[in-house]
């Protein structure tokens, strides 16, 4: 009769690893304790739990793709199992799929009748659910809706003699201005709304002539900088001014999307980007990332922070705005720029780009879609998204578009790194993170890539997070949402 020891002792095998994945999470090390939780599931796939509590890692990478993968393949394993419904209902609440979120929810409390944490889940989901389908009965068509930014004229706005903030003299923003708002801001204080509207419909006016594809040329001599991901971060946005300088003609910078939703001080990252792109519109170039969106801003923040500090219809103002940035920057006709990546079909070319109707919000798919949401992956070839939109791209497809385009290098933002970035695709594709600690548990780094002409070689710098006032990440978030962070 044949021993059972092996099987014992893989079994143990796959708990060890199961703690060791517990204690990385803990740590906050949530691509370690993927990893870890990755090998217990190669020992033992038949555990709910590890599926489960794997999904809750890709969550915190905001991995909501392969959370409700996971997640799914739990409640297969063991249909009683609740965790495996309530990790996967909180995964499509991150992604805004409310109606599928509120199914997993009613399952948790059929599975948990008295676990009264199970039932106000649920009904703060009904309550999303209904917000939804009541926001969709009352909303007016996109052909018959009138813009916000066409009928509103800040020089109707009174500043009150009490006001003692800084203030844009005439039409004309100015370096002087900016550097008083940002130090208002640092204080806390906050931007009266005259001039938060002059900032946002003049970056409105310069940012609707411009092309779905930017081109920049840097002269022999100069460089550029490129920042990603800000996320709020507003004392992180000053330290990277500190660090390099201020932006200006000599000392370009372009922003490589979201800008907003997660920390706390949009308003004031947003703000202070657009008010530099007004007073020198070729120190400040910003593009399109996959939260400059009405679906992201109403979860992760940032509707609820404008509608807090400004008023509701900036938070309808900025939406418009956000449908005017573009999509995509070629820097000397050799790099380029995009905040998510690379397409699921071959042979997109430059102009394909360019001709891209971007005055919307962001579809589902197609190329807009996959400009903003793709990732790499270090296998050949293509495959699905871990984020449930968009796609994933190996170092062929990078090489091939750069073949394609003659181009050098594909520089991209979209997701945390450890170091702040990331060389991936034989040295062909740099991802560029800006917010260290992001959310304030993350612990990585932020970077930010210096491009000196006409070598083009990037000379990449990294810095820490540093102090900002005790306010939250997702302190203005979705209130739902806010209890599965």
């Amino acid at each position: 009769m044949p021993t059972m020891e092996p099987e014992n002792s893989n079994l143990s095998r796959a708990e060890e690893l199961k703690v060791l994945a517990n204690e990385a999470f803990k740590d906050h090390k949530f691509a370690q304790a993927i990893e870890l939780y990755t090998q217990a599931i190669e020992v033992n796939s038949d555990n709910a739990v590890y599926w489960a509590n794997r999904a809750f890692a890709h969550t915190k990478l905001e991995e909501y793709g392969s959370a409700i993968l996971d997640a799914t393949k739990a409640v297969e394993i063991d249909p009683k199992y609740s965790k495996g419904y309530y990790r996967r209902g909180a995964a499509y609440l991150a992604m805004g799929k409310f109606k599928e979120a509120l199914k997993d929810f009613q399952q948790v409390k059929k599975l948990c009748p008295n676990d009264q944490d199970a039932t106000k889940k649920l009904k703060d989901c009904e309550k999303a659910v209904m917000k939804l389908k009541f926001e969709e009965a009352i909303s007016v068509p996109e052909s018959q809706r009138r813009s916000v930014a066409d009928s509103v004229d800040y020089h109707t706005i009174d500043v009150e003699p009490e006001y003692s903030g800084a203030r844009i003299e005439g039409d004309v923003v100015t370096l002087d201005f900016v550097k008083k708002m940002m130090d208002d801001f640092k204080n806390q204080k906050s931007l009266h709304r005259r001039y938060a509207l002059q900032i946002v419909l003049q970056t409105r006016e310069m940012l609707c002539a411009l092309p779905s594809l930017v081109d920049i040329n840097v002269p022999d001599g100069k460089h550029f900088n490129v920042c990603g991901d800000v996320h709020g971060q507003f004392y992180d946005l000053l330290n990277i001014f500190e660090l390099n300088g201020l932006p200006s003609e000599d000392n370009p910078y372009l922003f490589n999307g979201d800008f907003v939703d997660r920390g706390s001080f949009s308003v004031e990252v947003i703000l202070t980007l657009f008010a530099f792109k007004c007073m020198s519109p070729t120190a400040m170039y910003l593009a399109r990332g996959n939260h400059e969106s009405k679906s992201m801003n109403k979860i992760y923040g940032f509707e609820g922070e404008v509608r807090s500090k400004l008023s509701e219809m900036f938070v309808e103002l900025f939406a418009e705005v956000f449908c005017c940035l573009p999509l995509a920057h070629v820097i000397n006709d050799k790099i380029f720029v995009v905040h998510g990546g690379l397409f699921s079909v071959d042979g997109v070319k430059l102009p394909d780009i360019k001709a891209i109707d971007r005055f919307r919000e962001p579809p589902e798919e197609g190329l807009m879609c996959e400009l903003l949401w793709s990732d790499p992956q270090p296998q050949p070839g293509r495959g699905p998204s871990k984020r449930g939109v968009g796609l994933s791209f190996g170092a062929d497809v990078t090489k091939k578009f750069l073949q394609e385009n003659n181009l050098d290098l594909v520089v991209r933002s979209h997701e945390v790194k450890d170091e702040g970035y990331e060389i991936e695709h034989d040295g062909k594709l740099i991802t560029v993170f800006s917010a260290p600690n992001y959310c304030d548990q993350m612990g990585n780094k932020g970077a930010f890539i210096r491009f000196e002409a006409p070598s083009l070689k990037p000379n990449i710098v990294t810095f820490s997070a540093v102090p900002h006032p005790d306010i939250k990440p997702m302190a203005y978030a979705n209130n739902f949402l806010r209890m599965f962070s």
